[in-house]
């Protein structure tokens, strides 16, 4: 797992602050109930300086998440969009991992978070492979975890919310604690949804696979990266549900994220998987050069801090 690296600057509530000094009140609402939302970005080296991955994206996304949850963020997602290219810049980083929250305040307590404030940070920091600096050449062991991956109606997964990772960490450290890498989560229904953090792809019979978001997965950034990087090379992809035994005999499976970015797995259950296959590393490869800026139909994922 990446270290956690200080820098100068956190932005707080339009301000840029001491990266010690950016502290919330231990009564802090959303401290207590899980009631914020967040994003995971990444900012990387270009020929032109620091990029942020997709950043409007991001913090369409993050708005979004905010509108299932019914709290009102108090800043335009372009004013996000300007103070996160703020704080990239104040890390005098080439590439770093960037961090909004938006979350309910101190001054009131009890489950009723509507007459709380709304405060919204933004932290980067330097941050490496997040499974791994070989995930995609030698693969991350999966493990089918024993917790289920939350219903559309208990919570909602098509939000990135502070509270729903709580179910994602249980798997998680199940997971490591195993002895694997990672774990992959079915819905109630059985059908796959999604690893603790990143999207899914099967390969069958030469098509790719991944879940629809009504399996619980999360509409994915990097994932919509990956099905256009997919239909550029000539790969058929298709959205469909996926059961545990389709990942025993599976071709190539991989997965995608922010921080995981292409990752292969080799792995699943203890049942091997061909890794890395032409397939995920071909993906791999072109997503790494349009994150950097170097594909041009792709430059304008990439937005100078």
């Amino acid at each position: 797992m990446p270290t956690l690296v200080p820098t100068p600057k956190i932005w707080m509530n339009g301000t840029l602050v001491d990266w010690d000094k950016a502290q919330v009140h231990v009564l802090t609402h959303t401290l207590h109930y899980g009631t914020g939302v967040f994003e995971g970005i990444r900012a990387y080296e270009t020929s032109e300086g620091p990029a942020v991955f997709r950043l409007t994206e991001h913090i369409n996304r993050l708005f979004k998440s905010a509108k299932i949850l019914g709290m009102e963020i108090p800043y335009t997602p372009e004013q996000l969009i300007a103070a996160t290219k703020e704080v990239v810049r104040s890390t005098g980083l080439p590439s770093c991992y960037v961090r909004p929250l938006a979350y309910y305040g101190y001054g009131e307590m009890g489950l009723n978070p509507l007459p709380c404030v709304v405060d919204v940070a933004i932290a980067c920091w330097p941050w490496g492979a997040y499974l791994g600096e070989d995930a995609l050449t030698k693969g991350v062991r999966m493990k089918i975890s024993s917790w289920t991956r939350l219903d559309h109606n208990t919570m909602p997964p098509a939000a990135k919310t502070v509270g729903n990772y709580v179910n994602s960490s249980l798997a998680k450290v199940e997971a490591l604690k195993a002895g694997y890498d990672e774990a992959i989560m079915l819905n109630p229904q059985g059908f796959v949804s999604e690893c603790t953090g990143e999207n899914i792809f099967v390969v069958r019979n030469g098509v790719i696979l991944t879940p629809p978001l009504s399996a619980g997965a999360l509409e994915g950034i990097t994932q919509n990266c990956v099905a256009q990087i997919a239909a550029e090379l000539g790969y058929e992809m298709r959205v469909e549900n996926i059961v545990r035994s389709d990942l025993y005999i599976a071709e190539e499976i991989f997965c995608c994220g922010t921080a995981a970015e292409v990752s292969a797995i080799n792995s699943v259950d203890d049942r091997d998987v061909p890794c890395p296959g032409p397939i995920t590393t071909a993906i791999a490869e072109l997503y790494a050069k349009a994150v950097r800026g170097q594909v041009p139909h792709y430059k304008h994922w990439c937005e100078l801090a």
